[in-house]
């Protein structure tokens, strides 16, 4: 059963940088597509960014092209999320997730595996 963990969440200015770590055990990462989702308080779950088994493919939310990106070392068994100007409106709980049969995208239902998830809190 693969388990994912996240870290590298906190508190960061407007403007500020932090890189979200997801790391897998259980199972090697590269037969897994990951995704990087996020919940605000009283919204729904969205997709951030993903990226395919291969790393050949990667998506992200309109919100957060040119300012997040996407990264895997299969070696590590670990997934990153370099996020860069960061906005007040990026505060969420960040989850990565992953399914062996997603070949690309961000459909949140078709992700079968999932972390717990780390706050991310932007404000000044």
């Amino acid at each position: 059963q693969l388990q994912l963990v996240e870290s590298g969440g906190g508190l960061v200015q407007p403007g500020g940088s932090l890189r979200l770590s997801c790391v897998a055990s259980g199972n090697r990462l590269d037969y897994y597509s990951i995704g990087w989702f996020r919940q605000a308080p009283g919204k729904e779950r969205e997709g951030v960014s993903c990226i395919s088994s291969g790393g050949g493919s990667t998506t992200y939310a309109d919100s957060v092209k040119g300012r997040f990106t996407i990264s895997r070392d299969n070696a590590k068994n670990t997934v990153y999320l370099q996020m860069n100007s960061l906005k007040p409106e990026d505060t969420a709980v960040y989850y990565c997730a992953a399914d062996p049969f997603v070949r690309d995208g961000c459909v949140l239902q078709r992700y079968s595996f999932w972390g717990q998830g780390t706050q991310v809190t932007v404000s000044s």
